[in-house]
């Protein structure tokens, strides 16, 4: 089996989560309320972290948005990132009230003096900063890759002039090929981690195409130790395409995998329901306690549906009114299109314990 070699990458810590080297690859998301709006907040935040989610980002705009995290930090597991624009004191108030990581945006606050300060406040709390720069940001007539990592770069060494090497990096653009173009770049310059992502990607559909293709270019060559995918969604989809990344690539494992057959003139059953009733019967579940990472057939014909169903853990292939469930190999009965689903989900289960 290929196995990626990850880039070299020195540790950070974010709260309890750590970052680069050789642990996991973390997903991130960023809530879609005013954090000031604490319930909602923390509603979002824990269903989050039910669907997979490791790290989260809130927009502090104003005081009220930065003195919230205080009131929202004990009732989360999750660590909490304060993205920070504009105004540095914003980042003075968000590290007084408890953020575990400062993320900076070097196009809108770059003065030295108050970078400083805001360098020595995460020192004396023991706490990163993201140097974030996004294609919005930037202004330069270089090509966007290279003005992106020059950007972060100079950035990085006001950072290390301050004796400050708590680091992590961004460098997202719109476009796919920029995106991975920076990241390449800078991936050869430093050993700070690298929070991967696309910035304003579009729709769920238009915008995980766009992640999968930049992020998994990157993840496939080593590069990469955090990841968000944006999309203008529900967060939860985040995670969920995020997920599918890392675990398509074998970097990460969330419990059961779906092998299904695209149908075809061959298929006798409604398989494209049945596909859609487990996956959304799986995504449900807490991630936590489906973890192992089973593989999981559903077939429609009789050609290579049985050959799939066999190497799985638990599948089934459908003639043409019934179909054969196999687990670990071992054909284990018939079963109609309307208890298929109750029995694979039972297999799963067992197969859990």
């Amino acid at each position: 089996m290929v196995e990626i070699k990850r880039r070299k990458s020195r540790i950070v810590k974010i709260g309890k989560v750590s970052i680069g080297g050789n642990t996991p690859i973390a997903i991130q998301s960023m809530t879609k309320f005013k954090t000031a709006d604490i319930s909602k907040v923390i509603g979002q935040v824990v269903g989050l972290e039910k669907v997979g989610c490791q790290i989260v980002r809130l927009a502090v705009k104003d005081q009220a948005d930065a003195r919230a995290i205080k009131r929202i930090k004990p009732r989360v597991n999750l660590p909490i990132v304060a993205d920070i624009h504009f105004d540095y004191r914003l980042a003075l108030e968000a590290i007084d009230n408890g953020a575990d990581k400062i993320r900076l945006n070097p196009g809108n606050i770059y003065k030295k003096e108050e970078v400083k300060e805001v360098v020595q406040a995460a020192k004396i709390n023991h706490i990163p900063i993201r140097v974030g720069v996004n294609s919005g940001s930037v202004r330069s007539k270089q090509p966007l890759a290279d003005s992106l990592v020059k950007s972060a770069m100079d950035y990085i060494r006001i950072l290390e002039g301050l004796k400050f090497y708590n680091i992590v990096i961004s460098l997202k653009a719109s476009n796919v090929l920029d995106t991975v173009s920076a990241y390449r770049k800078i991936a050869k310059l430093c050993d700070y981690p690298l929070h991967l992502g696309v910035t304003a990607t579009g729709s769920p559909f238009s915008g995980a195409i766009k992640s999968s293709i930049a992020l998994g270019a990157l993840l496939l060559e080593g590069i990469g130790d955090t990841i968000r995918v944006s999309l203008t969604a529900d967060p939860k989809d985040e995670i969920a395409a995020a997920k599918g990344i890392l675990s398509s690539l074998g970097l990460r494992n969330f419990g059961p995998q779906i092998i299904s057959c695209p149908t075809c003139g061959r298929c006798e059953v409604d398989l494209v329901r049945l596909v859609s009733k487990l996956e959304k019967k799986i995504s449900a579940q807490d991630s936590r306690l489906w973890s192992k990472p089973l593989k999981v057939a559903v077939m429609g014909c009789v050609v290579n549906g049985p050959g799939e169903a066999k190497e799985a853990d638990i599948g089934v292939a459908f003639g043409k009114k019934e179909g054969l469930l196999f687990r670990r190999g071992r054909l284990i009965k018939k079963v109609s299109l309307s208890d298929c689903l109750d029995y694979l989900l039972k297999g799963i289960g067992e197969l859990n314990d």
